[in-house]
This record gives C-alpha cells, structure tokens and sequence, in this order.
C-alpha cells in the first residue's frame, strides 16, 4: 500500500526534489525551486495557527503528493495554491512565470471570490459548488484540494477553538471523504476518516483503538498462521502472490458497529487479508481455490471485477471460515488494480511524460457529470448542497437496462431515479416501469441485478409527489426545476385573473400596457413576474390597482362581522363581476384545497389568500373561515370554472357508522368501488361491540359522484349512518 508522506519536512524543497526523482529521474527541479521561492516570498510574514511559517503547508502538501506520484504540475500547484487566495499574486503573474497550465490549476484550486452569504451553509455550498466547477476542467485541482484538506487535518490540533476544529472536521467527513472515495483515493480518504472520527468522537476512537491494540497483542500469532496457510494452498496450485493482514480502520469499525447496532465483541471479520496477483485468470483460480478449502459465508460474495465500483475500484471480496475456524474477509486482485484501489484516479494522472490530463478524461465518471447537472439545475446553492450530499453519500445497487446497460444507483433508489439516471428526459416522460417484467409502482425500491424497463409518455410532466421518495440528487433537482417552474406560471395565472377582477370591479378595462408601467414600483421586469407575486400573495392585487391608478377612490372593504353570511363576505359587487376561476390550476401548485372541509367541485366555495403559497380553497360553510373574518382582503371569490370538470381526483371525506360484523368492512368497500371511487385513507375513530366508525377519504370526481356514493352506502344493509364530514387532519 503506497505511504503518504506523514513526517513534517524541513522548510526547504530538496527533500520533495529527492521523493519526486526516485520515480521521474527527468524532473526539472528548477520549476519546483522557483515555485518554492516564489510561494515563501508571497507568503512572507504569514503564519499558521501552529506558528510556524505558512509557506511551510504547501510544501507539505506537494510532498504529500509527491507521495502518489503526481506529475510535475501538479506539484507545482500544490506549491503555489494558496497564492491566488492569500496573496497579492495575480493570475496573469502565475501564467507569465509558470505556465498557462499551471495557472488554470491554481485558479481551480482556490475560492474565486470572496462569498457574500448571511449563512455558513450558504458559503460552504458555494464554495463547493466552485470546486466541482473547477473540477469539471481538470480532476487534478480535486486531487490538490484533498491532499491540502489532509494537510490541514493533521496540524488541526494547532486551532483553539473546539467548535471550529469540529466544524471542519464534520465538512471533511461530510465533503472530502465522500469526494475521496469517489475517486478511488483509498490512501487520502481512510487517514481523512480516521482524522475528522478522532475530532467527532475521540472517545469511541479511543476506545476502538485500545480494544485493537489489545487484539494485536492477543493475535499476533493468528494473522502469521492465516497468511501461512493460504499462502501454501497457493503456492500447491503455482500461483504466485502476495498476501498481506491488514486491519480495518477503527472508524470502518465504529460505522460497522453503528450500522448492524452490535457491539465490538460481536464483531467477526476486523482483520482482511489481501491476495495480489499477476493477471485477472489468477484472481479467479484463487477464488475457486478459497471456496474450494473454506467454507464461504452467504452474502458475503462481491465480484468488483466484472462489475466495477463507480470510481472504477476492481477486486473480488469474500468472507469464509478460514484457518483455525476463523471468519475472515479477503480481497483478491491484480497489481494494476492494486494500484488503482489505493490511488484511484491518482494513478491514471500520475507522471507520465507528454500526458496532460483533459476534459475528455474527467468525462468518463459519470457521478461528476451528474452532480455538474444538478448544479445546472438548481438555484440556490442550500438546495444544490444538499442534493449532492445525496449524490455522494449513499451506498450502490446496481441495476440493469433491457439492453443489458449497467446503471449504478443510491441504496433505496426507485424506477424514476433509475429513469433520470438514463437521461433526464426519460425521467421528466416517466409514467409506469416494469421491474423484471412486472408492472410496478414507481416508489419501489430497487435491489441489486433488477432488470428495470421504463414507460414513457409524451404528456408526462414530473409529479410533485415523486420528490417524496426520489434518493438521487439529479431526480431531485430536475423534479424541484418543473415544480418552481409550474408553480411560477400556476401563481402567474392566477395573479392576473385576481387583477382583472378588480379592473372589473372598479369599471376599468384591463390592459397588459398599464401593468408595465408600474413594474419599476415594484422592482420587476416583466408582467408575469407582478402576477406572480399577486397570485403567491406576497403583492396584493389592490395595491397594484393603486399604483396603476393613484387618483382613484376605491370603496374599503367590509369587515366581516361573526353573523354575516360567508357567502355575502365574498358576493360580487354586482353582475359586472365575476369569480376568479380556479379550473386548470394544479392542486397544490398554486391552489391548495383546505384539509378542513374538502372541497368538491359543486360546492359553493370561497379562496383565502396565504402569503407566499397562494389561495387556500374552502368550502362556503366552512368552520376555518372565521378565523380571517378580521383580513377580508384575503378573501377572494372563487369558482370551479365552467365546462367539463377537471379529469383530476378530488378527495371527498365521509363518516360512517358500520355494524361489526363479518364482512362489512369488505361489504363497504365494494360499493363505493362499484361506485367509481377509490379510497385514499381509512381511520377508524370509535369502535365498540356492535358498531364501528370510520373516516374515509375517497377520491371522487365533484359532489355529486361523491353524494352517488352515500346514497349507495345508505341503501346497505350493514352501513348503519353515512354522512360528508367536515374538519379532520
């Protein structure tokens, strides 16, 4: 397993030069002399918070990843990519003494701007947001950044403050870890674990740790026995190999202990022997021979040769009971994938001469495209924070296309992530999926080699339900895109058909001419966005009147009184108007009908305006109501809107009272699906020895298919009451 560089070396490049030539004997040591000087030159009379000089850390970090082998510059930035943050370097100053190259790395590397942010998380996810940007033209400023941040991990004991030693090293384990492990780093990413663990929970490390010394000491013998013994099974069938023991992390350990909630005497399979071999054909001949003499354990099987982990990690792992009836874990693989495992990307863009990484390169990890895709879609940078946490965190299944195409997903992940995973359009048309030839519901969860067909249709819109169960971030912010995007025109709608009422109202003919002449009182720039922002309420539609048309005298709105009818609260002024129809709107969008009393289309109902989602739709009658009869302004006359009704479902709500007896329940629920309703939601309130009452939403068309149903129910024999309830969570 290749070293990291773990010693702090004196303030002066030729131990680095020395590292560098035992595997590139042609290096310019030059280059990296005139960075050094030019880096503690920049860097004069600034110290870390350990006292020690700052130029010190940049040579750290080169040396660190001199230690994998990197190319010349590589080297060089590390050296130099503080100077653009830090220092009173220019851009243009590094192109012109370095190179454009070099130049272009450093400015990845560093934060391009100062972020002004009111939230930490907002500069943290902005900040991040600049790194994968940077990191989208050359992977190498990834590979900077980590070896910096591993840097900053080992000297963090030198910071004071405990709260920001701990913010830190929770933004390592939550960030650069999840990045390291995607890129195949084993080296950076299991000393960055076990670093931000000793910070987060010193005393479970601590404790791991002393139970893995004590081991050590008890088992010395064991691990030399095991070696011996599967190193003379290989060496009967004449293969040639390395086998090494190594112990598991203690942080692997305590994530071990957290996921299957066991303690760490119950803990079998701590240590994992490694084979390395010559070619691919050897793996699997030891394999056969392993499984051969030992007894394998079920579940325990992975073959990351034929299916190779995302970040291109390649080994066969298996778990038997070994030698002396012990149960251990072994890793098999090749030299190059040895090599690979503990470098990742690292040791495709280690030194080779002539070789510049480039964009064409990067494009092959398809989980960096996808987070560059989400950072397209997402508007704030909280919201695109959080939808790569989701990205990089979660464990894989693997699942399979008809064609027999390989997609890699989050544990957990359903058809309509598998369906964006393909390509976003898919996702956006996705209507229905068949999982290994069934139909299924589009929240199933997938399990490793499910063969997933996806059904399309071209007047598919994403559902706002599907952000429920959606794990991938990329299904996330395409659904969240459509959603702002529907629910912008669903406000715009119905904020110009509120100022139209008013127009109405007050005898003025609408002009969309007289509403662009006050958009700069309001600081907008187009029409729609002022109906937006009538139709979400943040603006009201009367304020906007006014300022159309200062001059003139409009009649105050009545308080509503206790003992005024609703329906006079909201009644049209005379015929000149008429209700804002609410026919079109998606439920949810920019409407929302009340909880309290279900509306249906046919009843006679009323909307309240709720600043910044909208009108809430309520029936004429209904009990909420009188908490806004002191803001009539909220109230708004609103219909169903005339022709066919809407194909949408409505939820209608029924009280019935039903004899126990056997059957009954069925009994009733037959009818009222014989009857064209289907129910959502059943809550049993009461329930004694001869009757029970329930709570049933039921999805009806209007009123009347909802008043079919309970005449239905009344003419059962075992229904014993049925009736439209109000109120109810």
């Amino acid at each position: 397993m290749p070293e990291l560089e773990t010693q702090t070396m004196t303030a002066a490049p030729e131990a680095l030069i020395a590292k560098v030539k035992a595997y590139n004997p042609d290096v310019k040591a030059g280059e990296i002399t005139a960075a050094y000087e030019y880096a503690k030159k920049m860097h004069e009379g600034q110290v870390r918070a350990s006292g020690e000089p700052y130029y010190t850390h940049p040579l750290e970090v080169a040396q660190i990843l001199a230690g994998m082998k990197m190319d010349t510059g590589t080297l060089i930035t590390a050296i130099l990519h503080d100077t653009l943050e830090d220092t009173a370097a220019s851009y243009d100053d590094l192109k012109n003494k370095f190179g454009k190259d070099v130049a272009d790395l450093v400015n990845g590397v560093s934060k391009l701007t100062r972020i002004e942010s009111q939230t930490v998380e907002g500069k943290q996810a902005e900040n991040f947001r600049k790194l994968l940007l940077a990191m989208s033209e050359d992977i190498r400023v990834l590979l900077v950044k980590l070896a910096d941040r591993l840097h900053n991990m080992r000297t963090l004991d030198a910071i004071k403050k405990p709260e920001k030693r701990q913010r830190i090293a929770l933004e390592t384990l939550e960030i650069y870890v999840p990045l390291a492990e995607r890129v195949g780093v084993h080296t950076i990413k299991t000393e960055l674990e076990d670093l931000a663990f000793g910070v987060l929970n010193p005393e479970a490390r601590e404790s791991i740790s002393n139970r893995l010394s004590f081991l050590r000491k008890e088992g010395s013998g064991v691990v030399e026995t095991i070696i011996n013994e599967l190193a003379a099974l290989l060496e009967t069938s004449g293969i040639k190999a390395e086998i090494t023991g190594r112990e598991k992390t203690g942080y692997s350990i305590w994530k071990k202990m957290q996921r299957k909630n066991v303690a760490f005497e119950q803990l079998s399979d701590i240590m994992a022997f490694r084979i390395v071999v010559d070619s691919i054909e050897d793996c699997y001949t030891v394999l056969g021979l392993i499984h051969g003499r030992y007894h394998s354990i079920p579940g325990r099987f992975k073959d990351y040769i034929s299916t190779p982990k995302p970040n291109g990690y390649r080994s066969i792992h298996t778990t038997v009971m070994g030698p002396a009836r012990h149960r251990i874990e072994v890793q098999i693989r090749t030299h190059e994938q040895h090599s690979q495992a503990e470098l990742g990307v690292a040791a495709h863009w280690a030194y080779k001469e002539g070789k510049v990484p480039s964009l064409k390169d990067v494009k092959k990890y398809r989980w960096l495209r996808e987070l560059l895709e989400i950072l397209e879609q997402e508007q704030r940078p909280e919201d695109f924070w959080e939808n790569t946490k989701l990205e990089l965190f979660q464990d894989h299944v693997f699942a399979f296309s008809p064609k027999g195409d390989l997609i890699e997903l989050p544990s957990g992940a359903t058809p309509v992530d598998f369906a964006y995973a393909i390509h976003s359009d898919i996702g956006d048309k996705c209507v229905g999926a068949k999982i290994n030839g069934s139909i299924a519901p589009l929240n199933t969860k997938l399990s490793n080699g499910d063969q997933v067909e996806i059904i399309t249709s071209k007047t598919q819109n994403p559902s706002p339900t599907w952000e429920r169960f959606v794990v991938t971030g990329k299904a996330r912010s395409h659904i969240r895109k459509f959603i702002r995007a529907q629910q912008r025109d669903e406000y715009a709608t119905l904020g110009r058909a509120m100022l139209q009422k008013i127009f109405r109202q007050e005898h003025y003919d609408f002009t969309e001419k007289a509403v662009t002449g006050v958009l700069k009182q309001f600081q907008l720039e187009e029409n729609d966005d002022l109906y937006a922002r009538i139709g979400s309420g943040l603006t009201p539609a009367r304020d906007v009147f006014k300022a159309i048309f200062p001059a003139h005298k409009t009649e105050m709105v009545k308080r509503p009184s206790r003992d005024m009818d609703q329906a006079v609260m909201v009644k049209p002024l005379d015929g000149r108007d008429a209700p804002v129809p609410i026919k079109g709107l998606i439920p949810g969008m920019a409407v929302h009908f009340a909880r309290c009393c279900h509306p249906l289309p046919g009843d006679r109902i009323v909307g309240i305006v709720i600043t910044g989602k909208g009108v809430s739709i309520h029936t004429i009658d209904c009990d909420t109501l009188e908490t806004f009869a002191d803001t009539p302004e909220r109230w708004l006359d609103v219909s169903w809107g005339e022709g066919p009704d809407s194909p949408e479902a409505h939820v209608g709500r029924i009280h019935v009272i039903i004899q126990n007896e056997p059957g009954a329940l069925g009994t009733l629920s037959t009818v009222i699906g014989a009857n064209g309703g289907n129910i959502t939601n059943l809550k049993l309130t009461n329930r004694s020895v001869d009757f029970w009452e329930i709570l049933m939403d039921i999805y009806v068309n209007d009123t009347r298919h909802l008043n079919h149903i309970i005449a239905a129910l009344r003419a059962t024999p075992s229904v014993t009451s049925v009736d439209r309830a109000r109120g109810g969570s």
